[in-house]
């Protein structure tokens, strides 16, 4: 069997005119239905996340006093060089120590019923 490619002119007369258009509108109908629904949905189907998972953003800042003339305060740790076979690090940001934790966490949780704890490097 021979294969004979058409151009665009010689293909073009094979399609009803009326077809064409009904092919197109019903196209874009589907297009446009589903690219609304995308963006005024407010699920976002994402398998990876857990059912139940609830993201919590806070109103205000998080950090209280720790280098507040800093665009954004971070830390790196080499974990070879810690002194300690565990290290607890701040996540609270409330500790005088920061970054390490000095467990004043325990009070502010005592306070806010907070649960947030230390994060635990391990060397």
């Amino acid at each position: 069997m021979k294969w004979t490619l058409l151009s665009h002119k010689e293909l073009w007369p094979l399609f009803h005119p009326n077809l064409l258009l009904i092919q197109v509108s019903s196209l874009m109908a589907s297009t446009i239905s589903s690219a609304v629904f995308s963006y005024t949905s407010p699920v976002t189907f994402n398998r990876k996340t857990k059912r139940g998972s609830v993201s919590v953003r806070a109103e205000g800042g998080i950090n209280p006093q720790i280098r507040k003339e800093e665009a954004k305060v971070v830390d790196s740790v080499v974990v070879t060089e810690l002194e300690k076979p565990l290290t607890a690090y701040c996540r609270c940001w409330r500790s005088g120590t920061f970054p390490l934790c000095d467990g004043t966490h325990a009070k502010h949780n005592k306070e806010t019923g907070d649960n947030v704890g230390p994060l635990l490097v391990k060397k």
